[in-house]
């Protein structure tokens, strides 16, 4: 365990000290000081509440020279859900999209450059879904895995994506912000579908997260599946992202997973709009709705679930009310949806939070089962213990 928290840069003990909601002066461990109040005020009190928490985000955008919101004045984007409008000289939400004589730039996620990093990871891996993932379980063999059992021998094909339109106070992977601010590495759809080899029989579109970038990471999938059929081989396409896509991007990406033996996932932050924002920087709709169209294909591929949603058990924020919410409105589509509960650890503006306590991920599992879905995993199982 002690090994553990230095690859990640947690510090035993930094986080025991109780901290105070400036709002209603509760303390506890569990309040963070970097969002400001507690999760009962942004419930309760959600104007006065999220002018303290949005103070976070807007320091931390505002180093990386990045817009404070999502902009609404100038050209519209519509490539994600965010829906900005940026003015002459302006960025975008992900930092990907300018504005110059009144046109749209793209500096990024076209084709031709895609922004990211890229590496072969050997199967089984510890995706989010690798508990009924074809490549780790040989589910939906022989038409979706080359094995009815983990596809020991192969590799997924980690596409990491140098942006994103959320700015979570929390997030594990926030690295991915230097590849927005220098723009590099950029890698082409082509020369990254031909990294897809016979050897490779899944593609995973992460990040940051693919939702500011999917014209690339579509024209990615479409090269690398010409390939893989022409040689007659199994080729999934699989997305691990925060869902806010934009209608026609998701069908697209829906159809490839469909057809592919892939897996959607949705990582669901938080339920109530206040929570989400305070956490992500962005409001949580359309959420909602892009889940209702993934689930309108949900049926239609019985061997392997197409879609999957997930949630971090962020202490204090994210608690049973957050969870039961997420659960009953999954439950409402298909009582059959698998939904992981990830453990949290401290990272990124996040670091005075402890990890999620082992109480903390057991309430959860039970109001999520609770709710009628039947398949509730629980990850990072290590990382948990009794912290608060």
């Amino acid at each position: 365990m002690r090994l553990m928290w230095r690859l990640i840069g947690y510090r035993p003990g930094a986080w025991r000290r109780e901290k105070e909601c400036t709002l209603c002066g509760r303390r506890s461990v569990v309040i963070s000081e970097v969002i400001g109040v507690c999760v009962d005020c942004l419930r309760d009190s959600p104007r006065d509440a999220l002018k303290v928490a949005m103070e976070a985000h807007y320091s931390a955008r505002r180093e990386l020279g990045l817009p404070e919101e999502p902009p609404r004045e100038g050209v519209r984007c519509g490539l994600c859900s965010l829906d900005c409008r940026i003015p002459e000289g302006g960025l975008g939400y992900c930092g990907l999209v300018t504005v110059k004589e009144g046109r749209l730039v793209r500096l990024a996620g076209t084709p031709k450059r895609g922004v990211l990093e890229w590496y072969y990871d050997s199967l089984p891996t510890n995706c989010v879904a690798w508990w009924f993932c074809p490549g780790c379980t040989g589910l939906g063999y022989p038409k979706y895995a080359v094995r009815p059992e983990a596809e020991r021998g192969f590799y997924n094909l980690a596409v990491f994506y140098g942006a994103c339109n959320h700015n979570c106070l929390f997030c594990q992977n926030w690295h991915y912000k230097r590849l927005t601010s220098n723009l590099s590495p950029l890698v082409s759809a082509e020369e990254l579908a031909s990294k897809a080899t016979r050897r490779v029989t899944c593609i995973c579109y992460f990040g940051g997260d693919p939702g500011p970038q999917m014209p690339h990471a579509i024209a990615t999938s479409i090269k690398a599946l010409e390939a893989a059929r022409r040689e007659g081989r199994i080729l999934r396409i699989c997305w691990e992202t925060n869902g806010h896509l934009s209608e026609p991007m998701l069908k697209q990406a829906l159809e490839l997973s469909l057809e592919s033996g892939g897996v959607v996932k949705f990582d669901i932050k938080a339920w109530s709009p206040p929570v989400y924002k305070a956490l992500t920087g962005v409001d949580r709709d359309p959420l909602p709705r892009n889940v209702e169209l993934v689930m309108e294909r949900f049926s239609e591929r019985p061997e392997v679930p197409l879609f999957t949603a997930s949630t971090l058990l962020v202490p204090g924020y994210v608690d049973e009310y957050e969870v039961r919410e997420i659960a009953r409105f999954l439950a409402s589509f298909d009582r059959d949806i698998p939904y992981s509960l990830l453990a949290f650890h401290p990272d990124y503006l996040l670091t005075d939070l402890p990890p999620t306590s082992t109480r903390h991920a057991k309430a959860a599992l039970k109001v999520a089962k609770e709710e009628g879905l039947r398949r509730v995993n629980v990850g990072n199982v290590w990382l948990l213990g009794d912290y608060y």
